[in-house]
C-alpha cells in the first residue's frame, strides 16, 4: 500500500516474537527467560537481569574456508529450542530482506550445517523447522523443498515453479497489500506441507526504465495488476513428503472477477485447513474449512460489509507471520470483526456457531499484544478516551465484560509490550511527545517494574520543551472533529503572524496525530522549523485508521480524494481563525498517500494552500494496484467515476500556487507513470511547477550515494523560498 512509506523514517514496528518466526527475541519454554541476539551472539537471560548465558557464540559460526563467522540477520528455534535456524546474507525482495542463506546450529553438539547448499547463494526464503525437528523446508526459485537434517537429502515438493507460477510465496500485490510473504505451512505431524500457488501468467507487467546501470537503457518488468485488472488466481494445495503429490483444495473463485485467499493455517488436528476467502471487492469474507484428504471445503463463517473488510494482520501480527489463535480444544479460535460498529475480538468455532464477543464495549481493539491460552486471557491495546494514545488491557474470555486497564493511567502516551506466553512478565516500552522511547521489565497484571522503573523515572526527569507539540481537536463546519497537533515557533509571540506548514497523510493506512516520540518532527527539514519560525500542524481526518469506530474509518468508501481532502481543507480553515496564523504563507506536504493528498489539496483548494511539496504521490487512482485501490473505491468496471473524482490529475487545471513534485523513476509501488500523467495535465493547462526526478530510486527515495541529503536540501530550500519562515 502506498501509505506505508510515509512512516519509513519514523516508525519502529514491534512484532510479538515466537519460536517459528525469525525474530531477535524469543521466549524460552520455561516462559521465564528469553533468547536474544546481541553483538553476533545468541543469549539466554531472565527479564530484569543483566547476567546471561551464551547459547551460541558468534565465533561458533565459522564456515570452513572462511575467515569471518557468518552474520546472523535473524534466527528461529526448533520446538525443543536446541536447534537454531539462522538467516544470513539476506537480500531484499520488494520491501524486506526475505531471501538469503540458511544455516542450522545445534547448541548441544555445536555442529553448524548449511541447508540448501546446492542452490545459488542467497536464494532461499522462509526456511523453517518441521514440528518433529527432522526437516527444514524452504522456497528457492519459486519451488518448495524439504531437506532432511540427518542426511542432507533434499526433496523437491513442487517442480513447475517459475516467475509466473509461484509456489510457497507470493506476487507483488499479495505481499504489499495482504502482508503475504511466507506461503507454506508444515502439518502438525510433519508429513506434509500446505501452500499457496499464485498463477501470475495473466498479470500485465509495468515496465520501468533503468537509464543508469548500463550504457544501453533496459526495461525492468514488474508483474503489477492495476485497478480494474483481474487478480492472479490462487490455489491452496497440500503436498505429501512421502509421495511429492499435491492435493488441491476445492476453494471457490469467481471466473470473471477473481477473488483472494490471504490467510491459511492448519487446524490443530492436522486433518483440515482453515482458509480466509475474500471476494474481489473485499466486502465479503468467508472462513472455509478444507478437508485435506477429500479436498472438500465448507464455510463456517461469513462476514459482509457495505464498504470493505479489513484484514487480520492490521491488529494481530501472528497472522502476518504465520499463526492462528487457537483455543485449547483446537476447535475454536479468536477472530475479529466490526459487526457492532467497533473492532472487537470473537470466539469462532469450527462448527460455524455464532461468534461470541469477548471484548464488548464502545471502543476499538487497536491490536493484540498476547493470547494467554492457559489462563484464557487476551491482552490487547485500546484507548477509549483518547485516540492519539495506546494502552494495554486484558480480558478473560470465560468472563467477557469490562476489560481491565493494565497500563498506568498517569503515563499518558503510547505503550508497547512484549508479553511472555503465560502473561505474567513483559518488556514494557513507552514514549510520548516529550519522552524518548524507554523500556523496562515488568510483572503483570500489577504492572510493577522489576527493579528500577525506567519509564517512571523518564517521566519525572523529562521537562516538556517550550515548543513541544500541543494536541488539540478541530471541529469543522461539517461537524467533523479531528485530532491534531501543533508545534509553535520558538519564542512564540501571539501578537505576530507566522507561516503554517501542514503535514498530511489522510488515507486508511496512516495516523499522524499520535502521542509518541517523533510526532511533530519533520525528518525532511534541514534545521529547526521551530527556530526558523514555522507553525507545524497535522490532523487525522475521517478515513484514517484511528480507534474511533467503523463509521469513522469507512466513511471514505468510494470517496478517497474527496471526503478526506475536504476534512483537511475545512480543518485548515478553522485553524486559520487563530490570530497568529499568516494565511498568505500556507504550505502542505506529504509522502506517498500524503503526496497524493498534497496534490489534491493544492488543486481542489488553491485558495487555501499556497505551496505544496508532493513526494511519490499517486496522480491517477486508476494506475495503482487492484487490491488496495479496489478495496476502498470499488471496481472501475462498475463505477469508474469515483476513481476519476478522487484523482489529483482531475483537478490539475486549478493549480495556482507553488508546487514541487518529487518522484523516483524506479518506484515499483507508485510508478513514475503517475508523474508523467500529472506533468501532461499541468502542461496542458499551462501550469508552471517544479519537478525533481530521482533516477532509478524506489518509493523510499533512499538508494544511492547522497540521495537522502540531497532530498532534504531540496525540500528545505523549496519550502524556505516559497513559504518564507519567521514572524511578521
Amino acid at each position: 500500500m502506498y501509505s506505508k512509506t510515509v512512516f519509513f523514517f519514523l516508525v519502529l514496528v514491534s512484532i510479538q516474537a515466537y519460536s517459528q518466526a525469525p525474530q531477535n527475541l524469543i521466549w524460552a519454554k520455561d516462559d521465564q527467560s528469553f533468547f536474544s541476539l546481541s553483538k553476533g551472539n545468541i543469549l539466554l537471560q531472565e527479564p530484569g537481569k543483566t547476567e546471561s548465558v551464551k547459547i551460541l557464540a558468534g565465533t561458533d559460526l565459522l564456515v570452513k574456508g572462511e575467515k569471518k563467522p557468518i552474520e546472523i540477520k535473524s534466527f528461529s528455534l526448533s520446538a525443543d529450542q536446541n536447534l537454531v535456524l539462522i538467516l544470513t546474507n539476506a537480500k531484499k525482495v520488494w520491501r524486506y530482506e526475505t531471501i538469503g542463506d540458511y544455516f542450522v546450529f545445534n547448541t548441544q553438539t555445536k555442529k553448524l550445517q548449511q541447508v540448501g547448499k546446492k542452490f545459488p547463494a542467497s536464494s532461499l526464503q522462509f526456511a523453517k523447522f518441521s514440528p518433529d525437528e527432522k526437516w527444514v523446508a524452504y522456497v528457492s526459485g519459486h519451488n518448495i523443498y524439504a531437506e532432511q537434517l540427518a542426511t542432507g537429502n533434499i526433496i523437491a515438493l513442487t517442480k513447475e515453479g517459475s516467475k509466473y507460477l509461484i509456489n510457497g510465496t507470493f506476487d507483488w500485490a499479495y505481499e504489499e497489500e495482504f502482508f503475504c510473504r511466507d506461503g507454506f505451512r508444515w502439518s502438525p505431524d510433519s508429513k506434509s506441507i500446505a501452500y499457496w500457488q499464485v498463477n501470475a501468467t495473466g498479470v500485465k507487467s509495468y515496465l520501468m526504465i533503468n537509464n543508469t546501470d548500463a550504457n544501453y537503457p533496459f526495461a525492468v518488468p514488474v508483474e503489477y495488476p492495476i485497478a480494474g485488472e483481474k487478480p492472479s488466481p490462487v490455489k491452496i494445495g497440500v503436498v505429501s513428503l512421502a509421495t511429492q503429490k499435491t492435493k488441491w483444495m476445492q476453494t471457490p473463485d469467481d471466473a470473471v472477477l477473481g477473488s483472494y485467499m490471504p490467510r491459511m493455517e492448519w487446524v490443530p488436528s492436522g486433518k483440515e485447513l482453515v482458509i480466509q476467502h475474500l471476494n474481489r471487492k473485499q466486502n465479503t469474507s468467508q472462513l472455509l474449512l478444507a478437508d485435506v484428504q477429500t479436498t472438500a471445503v465448507k464455510m463456517i463463517y461469513k462476514e459482509q460489509e457495505n464498504t470493505w473488510i479489513d484484514i487480520m494482520p492490521l491488529w494481530d501480527n501472528n497472522y502476518a507471520n504465520g499463526g492462528w489463535d487457537w483455543l485449547a480444544d483446537g476447535k475454536q479460535f479468536l477472530w475479529a470483526n466490526e459487526s457492532d460498529g467497533w473492532r472487537h475480538f470473537y470466539i469462532q468455532s469450527l462448527q460455524g456457531d455464532k461468534p461470541i464477543c469477548i471484548t464488548p464495549g464502545d471502543y476499538d481493539v487497536m491490536k493484540t499484544a498476547r493470547v494467554d491460552f492457559k489462563n484464557h486471557r487476551l491482552f490487547f491495546y485500546a484507548s477509549p478516551k483518547n485516540a492519539t494514545e495506546q494502552y494495554l488491557y486484558v480480558i478473560n474470555w470465560d468472563k467477557p465484560g469490562k476489560a481491565q486497564l493494565l497500563s498506568p493511567e498517569n503515563e499518558k502516551g503510547t505503550h508497547e509490550y512484549m508479553i511472555s506466553p503465560k502473561g505474567d512478565i513483559a518488556r514494557h516500552s513507552f514514549s510520548n511527545i516529550n519522552v524518548m522511547p524507554v523500556s523496562e521489565w515488568i510483572t503483570l497484571p500489577n504492572h510493577q517494574a522489576m527493579g528500577v522503573s525506567n519509564v517512571a523515572n523518564a517521566l519525572v526527569a523529562t521537562k516538556p520543551a517550550n515548543n513541544a507539540p500541543e494536541f488539540f481537536t478541530v471541529t469543522t463546519s461539517d461537524g467533523v472533529t479531528m485530532d491534531a497537533w501543533m508545534v509553535k515557533p520558538k519564542n512564540f509571540d501571539a501578537s505576530k503572524k507566522y507561516p503554517i506548514v501542514f503535514y498530511v497523510y489522510t488515507e486508511p493506512w496512516g495516523q499522524t496525530a499520535k502521542n509518541e516520540y517523533g510526532t511533530g518532527r519533520n525528518f525532511l527539514y534541514n534545521g529547526s522549523m521551530e527556530e526558523d519560525g514555522y507553525i507545524y500542524v497535522s490532523m487525522d481526518n475521517r478515513g484514517t485508521p484511528v480507534p474511533k469506530g467503523r463509521a469513522w474509518r469507512k466513511s471514505v468508501y468510494q470517496k478517497i480524494g474527496e471526503v478526506n481532502i475536504r476534512d483537511q481543507a475545512m480543518g485548515a480553515k478553522e485553524i486559520f481563525k487563530l490570530p497568529f496564523v499568516d494565511t498568505s504563507r500556507v504550505a502542505v506536504w506529504g509522502w506517498s498517500g500524503g503526496g497524493s493528498a498534497t496534490l489534491n489539496l493544492m488543486f481542489q483548494y488553491p485558495e487555501i494552500y499556497k505551496t505544496g511539496i508532493s513526494i511519490a504521490g499517486v496522480g491517477s487512482q486508476l494506475t495503482y494496484d487492484n487490491i488496495y485501490q479496489e478495496r476502498y473505491m470499488g471496481l472501475p468496471q462498475e463505477d469508474k467515476s469515483v476513481f476519476v473524482k478522487g484523482s489529483p490529475i482531475s483537478y490539475a487545471k486549478n493549480l495556482k500556487g507553488n508546487l514541487l513534485y518529487i518522484h523516483g523513476t524506479g518506484d515499483d509501488n507508485v510508478h513514475y507513470q503517475n508523474a508523467e500523467l500529472l506533468i501532461n495535465e499541468l502542461i496542458k493547462y499551462g501550469k508552471q511547477f517544479s519537478l525533481m526526478s530521482y533516477p532509478n530510486r524506489t518509493h523510499a527515495i533512499s538508494e544511492g550515494e547522497g540521495t537522502v541529503p540531497h532530498l532534504i536540501a531540496l525540500y528545505t530550500r523549496y519550502l524556505r523560498q516559497n513559504c518564507p519562515p519567521g514572524a511578521r
